[in-house]
């Protein structure tokens, strides 16, 4: 997970930037006020990275799944028994954890 977004899930209104994506060149414009360590920085990635892991099933279902005006059209011409069992085949594929 990017080191920049760690830091703002960590303090939204700090002023930093980065130079070759690692924690030991971070450029702190507002002085770090919160005295975030690199530590917590490092943790915080690896808990982003975690949350992002764990919806995948969601972004592969969202790939597959027919666009809106498709789906409506489906419900409209077969039904919404034709539509749930269309939609269940891509739940099914990539069933939550």
């Amino acid at each position: 997970m990017d080191i920049i977004k760690a830091i703002l899930a960590l303090d939204s209104d700090a002023e930093v930037s980065i130079t070759d994506n690692s924690v030991d060149n971070i450029i702190w414009h507002d002085g770090n006020p919160n005295n975030i360590t690199n530590d917590q920085i490092i943790a915080k990635q690896a808990e982003l990275k975690t949350a992002y892991d764990n919806k995948k099933y969601q972004r592969d279902r969202a790939a597959e799944y027919p666009s809106w005006e498709d789906q409506l059209d489906k419900i409209y011409h077969d039904g919404v028994d034709a539509w749930k069992a269309d939609i269940k085949t891509i739940k099914d594929k990539y069933p939550k954890p």
